[in-house]
């Protein structure tokens, strides 16, 4: 990628107008010194502060600066979404309110970019984030595999850069619960990361705690993986087949050695092989349930990255002429 690829910064905003000027200020500066045509989209989600305001007075300085204002709090990933909807440049950005991800770093992120890659991560060799909150985190990059793979599930963070156009992929997509990281791969399979700085939070709190996150994690696994189904329909096989070993070893039991069936073995195996049926019998409709959820979300079955062609008109001989 060039330095003079027009490139799109998304920020979701939640109660952040103590940062949001100086936020502004750094992307302008970093920007503007690398070249090339910018905007800087300002998406207010439902904020309890005077955060639409302050987008609002930046708006009208900054020619570059669009602000977009949601009618109530949706989400982090819901107002990132509507961000990169509404962007009109080739590159999209993500960067978070609370100027831990330093807009200097974004530079990185735009090389690394360059025509080997869709969409890249800054990735920073410490998160600056406390005991649960990395916890939590861990446990999201773990859901986080079920829906794309291993080596991109451990770089996800929210600071990214990617081609604008992958959000054709998901441009149908209209579920009220959005992950955006389970959303681009349905466009993409080349990612890469690169190392960037994570400064400490100076000013407020995160908005994401321990059980936000576990929440998120569980809204992701239901909402774009069938792991849960598949999960059930194995405990469902592995107590029918318990069951059945059970059974035969009792019932084998008795017809050579001649022993009276043991009325609690008996019991539990007989329990475990009807539950477990019923169980393996609801995993295999939840699996057609899941394929009918899929469909439901709009997900493209290719999405073209480019094409091209031979003209095969008819074409006038040169000097030709007509009888």
């Amino acid at each position: 990628m060039t330095s003079t690829s027009s490139v799109s910064i998304v920020v979701p905003v939640y109660n952040a107008e103590r940062t949001l000027d100086p936020l502004v200020e750094r992307i302008d500066r970093t920007l503007s010194a690398r070249g090339g045509a910018f905007e800087i989209v300002l998406v207010n989600d439902g904020s309890r502060d005077a955060s639409w305001d302050v987008i609002r007075r930046i708006a009208t300085q900054r020619s570059f600066v669009r602000g977009i204002d949601l009618m109530r709090n949706y989400g982090q990933h819901n107002a990132l979404l509507a961000g990169v909807r509404a962007a009109r440049n080739e590159i999209v950005v993500t960067i978070d309110d609370d100027l831990q991800n330093p807009p200097e770093e974004i530079p990185k992120l735009l090389d690394r970019l360059g025509t080997e890659y869709d969409v890249v991560y800054g990735t920073p060799p410490v998160r600056r984030h406390g005991f649960w909150r990395n916890v939590a985190s861990a446990l999201l990059r773990l859901c986080l595999r079920s829906v794309t793979t291993p080596e991109v599930a451990q770089i996800v963070t929210g600071f990214r850069a990617f081609r604008t156009d992958l959000r054709k992929a998901f441009e149908g997509y209209e579920s009220a619960f959005i992950f955006l990281d389970a959303l681009l791969p349905w466009a993409t399979s080349r990612y890469a990361a690169v190392e960037v700085r994570h400064d400490a939070r100076s000013v407020g709190t995160s908005n994401y705690g321990f059980l936000r996150l576990l929440g998120l994690g569980i809204d992701m696994l239901t909402s774009f993986s069938t792991l849960p189904l598949r999960f059930a329909s194995f405990v469902g096989f592995a107590f029918t087949a318990f069951g059945g070993v059970v059974l035969v070893a009792t019932v084998i039991r008795y017809f050579l050695f001649g022993y009276a069936l043991p009325g609690f073995a008996f019991l539990v195996s007989s329990i475990s092989l009807f539950a477990g049926a019923q169980l393996f019998a609801l995993g295999i409709m939840g699996e057609y349930l899941a394929r009918v959820h899929f469909r439901s979300m709009g997900r493209p079955s290719s999405v073209v990255r480019q094409s091209v062609e031979i003209d095969r008109s008819p074409q006038r001989r040169a000097g030709g002429g007509g009888a």
